[in-house]
């Protein structure tokens, strides 16, 4: 596929470097240069993902030009936006950026919004630092403000066969306006557990998958359907099912509620009551999940995470809900 107007040619199997700041540099290493030989040549990470950057230059430095590489930056200021682009170059060990994004900011930066950070992407481009501008988000205003701005060459946003309405239009709108789509979140934080059936999904639109990736046998999977990709018609019935369980009011696990002043594991005991049906029970009875469930009690009703949830979900009522459900199965 082409990802929009940047001309980046790929197969529709990115891969998502996040996890793999979990993992060793000798793992990691492993898991990369596998990637690479499978056919696989974009890779996202961000200067966020603490070690994730410097893993991709050990393994995949000596190969840097025949892979497309896209990072990110959550700067506030352009001193901030410097010091993120000269670390994010040092660390991949490579003098450019196939494509730098604006991290999940909570607007939509342009030319003379006083911030001075689009005009600090512009300098980067005309200096050959980054060859293609992106943003990632994971509110709907502010990726459609990106699109009709006409200043994005990619947006990365929250896809998968669980996406509202309106999730689904923004990836017709970046069609309609050449602007690529890559596709975070494809499995939806790991409620949805069948990885063929996620990609059967993916085939049927023009996005760019990229499939978070922590172990050999998961990316194994990946590369498995890039030459004989899932039928989607064989997956519908676990698309529906997912689709009646899983929609609606439920929390994707992206973590921007965090931290919390209570020490509360917001991202995975919100959603506890769907993740103890789709694994083995015994997985979330263990002492260590039982205290962090425990921990919903010290709840104090702050708010904090509530105004910073993009999907505008009452978390603290949310934890409420998904604690009482637990308790039952303790």
């Amino acid at each position: 596929m082409i990802l929009g107007k940047t001309g980046i040619e790929t197969i529709k199997n990115g891969f998502g470097a996040l996890p793999i700041q979990r993992i060793g540099v000798e793992e990691s290493t492993k898991i990369l240069l596998r990637a690479y030989e499978s056919g696989i040549t974009f890779y996202d990470t961000a200067r966020f993902y603490t070690d994730s950057e410097e893993k991709i230059g050990i393994a995949l430095g000596n190969v840097r030009h025949n892979i497309t590489i896209a990072s990110k930056t959550m700067a506030k200021t352009k001193e901030e936006f410097q010091k993120d682009l000269e670390t994010t170059l040092r660390e991949l060990k490579t003098d450019y950026v196939d494509l730098y994004q604006f991290h999940n900011p909570p607007f939509c930066p342009k030319p003379d919004d006083g911030t001075g950070l689009y005009e600090e992407m512009l300098k980067a481009k005309e200096k050959g630092y980054i060859r293609h501008i992106g943003i990632t988000n994971h509110r709907i205003k502010v990726a459609k403000e990106a699109i009709e701005s006409n200043l994005y060459d990619t947006l990365q946003f929250p896809f998968s066969y669980l996406a509202s309405d309106s999730e689904m239009e923004l990836v017709n709108e970046c069609i309609d306006n050449n602007m690529g789509f890559i596709a975070m979140k494809a499995l939806a934080g790991g409620l949805i557990q069948n990885s063929a059936a996620a990609f059967a999904f993916m085939m049927q639109y023009d996005v760019l998958p990229i499939w978070g990736i922590q172990k050999l046998e998961e990316l194994e999977e990946f590369v498995s359907y890039i030459d004989q990709p899932p039928k989607y018609e064989e997956y519908t019935h676990i698309i529906e099912k997912d689709r009646d369980i899983l929609t609606g009011n439920f929390c994707r696990g992206c973590g921007y509620c965090l931290p919390c002043p209570s020490n509360i594991d917001i991202p995975n005991c919100a959603r506890m009551s769907l993740m103890i049906r789709r694994a083995p029970t015994t997985v979330y009875m263990s002492k260590d999940w039982i205290d962090k469930m425990k921990a919903i009690e010290d709840c104090t009703e702050c708010n904090s995470c509530k105004e910073r949830c993009p999907y505008g979900l009452d978390s603290p009522n949310l934890l409420k809900e998904n604690y009482k459900d637990y308790m039952t199965f303790v």
